[in-house]
């Protein structure tokens, strides 16, 4: 009984859209199309490739499934400024909640300017703009409401009370970022952002009501990384998002051992944990080799749900590939990886 009544109020969380939060990643920087778009483009090397997958409350009911697709690279390199960098991408994301009670698709094209602040561009400001088209179904066989919940559990024989005109919803949504990166001394680096989703507010209800506005969410972030002994890199970041009532705030950091020593083409092993305030800890380990990166991090909750979770979050796969030439313009400089 504990069980299906948390399934039903993540269920209910999830699909009124008024007041719950956007598909995100406990591997926020691992995912930069959907945490800012100035970040598009912006890395060191011509084309980055980049998959997310996520799978959330397995240990209560069917999983919550978060999965991403973005490639992202510069532009008009020998137009613009040495100093400057031009990127577009296109992002893909699918999210299904309450076990395909809802389900989402996004493909996102976004664009992002980053101007030099000095004459060896190691100071930057970026703006990045994004347009998402949205599509949205619900499937209602698979919804659970107050009403079906009686003395013996879950009833689907009783009336939801409920009357859902609307099983499949479209619109257009807009989304903005700045994003300032800057190199301290010969080989450290610190950057802040900040991004606005949903600008424009659309109306999204599968209910007979135009009044139903998607809330805006805005997210402060930031992060630097460190020499440590030699090769080895310290890698800090932390955001704050807020969507209506729903906050969250991430900080943490992972440590890079660099085991070829290789400045130029390391192989690196990554290893940290990030904290999500009152919600999960998250350990991470991460390894790069030829140009891939990939993370595997999972989250401990902590919250208020532990008691029906027993510590079981979610499990979260990143993988990204930069391909780089030689005559890349931008391959010293350290742009944010974390």
């Amino acid at each position: 009984m504990k069980k299906v009544l948390l399934l039903l109020t993540i269920t209910l969380y999830a699909f009124s859209s008024a007041k719950a939060q956007d598909p995100h990643f406990t591997q926020f920087f691992a995912s930069p199309l959907t945490l800012n778009p100035a970040f598009t483009g912006y890395f060191s090397g011509d084309l980055r490739l980049s998959g997310n997958y996520r799978s959330q409350w397995r240990s209560i009911a069917s999983p919550y499934v978060t999965g991403t697709l973005a490639a992202d690279f510069g532009i008009l390199k020998n137009t613009i400024s040495y100093t400057d960098t031009w990127g577009v991408g296109i992002l893909a994301l699918y999210d299904k909640t309450g076990g395909g009670a809802l389900n989402s698709n996004y493909v996102a094209l976004s664009t992002a300017y980053h101007k030099g602040l000095d004459v060896e561009g190691n100071h930057t400001l970026g703006i990045g703009l994004q347009a998402a088209f949205v599509q949205k179904r619900v499937d209602q066989s698979k919804l659970i409401f107050e009403q079906q919940i009686g003395d013996n559990g879950y009833d689907p024989s009783l009336p939801s009370g409920e009357t859902i005109t609307n099983l499949a919803i479209s619109y257009m949504d807009y989304n903005v970022g700045l994003l300032y990166s800057g190199l301290v001394g010969e080989s450290s680096n610190l950057y802040l952002g900040v991004s606005y989703y949903h600008f424009t507010q659309p109306t999204e209800t599968f209910l007979n009501a135009d009044n139903n506005r998607l809330s805006y969410r805005y997210t402060i972030h930031g992060g630097g990384s460190f020499p440590v002994n030699g090769s080895n890199r310290i890698h800090l970041s932390a955001h704050y998002m807020k969507q209506n009532q729903a906050v969250e705030t991430t900080m943490g950091g992972a440590y890079g051992f660099n085991l070829n020593g290789d400045p130029d083409a390391p192989t690196v092993f990554y290893l940290g944990a990030w904290f999500r305030l009152k919600d999960a800890i998250n350990p991470y380990v991460g390894l790069e080799f030829n140009s891939v990166k990939v993370g595997l991090s999972y989250d401990l909750n902590v919250s208020t749900l532990k008691p029906a979770s027993n510590y079981r979050g979610g499990m979260e796969l990143s993988v990204i590939y930069i391909r780089t030439k030689n005559d890349n313009k931008k391959n010293g400089t350290l742009c944010p990886k974390f």
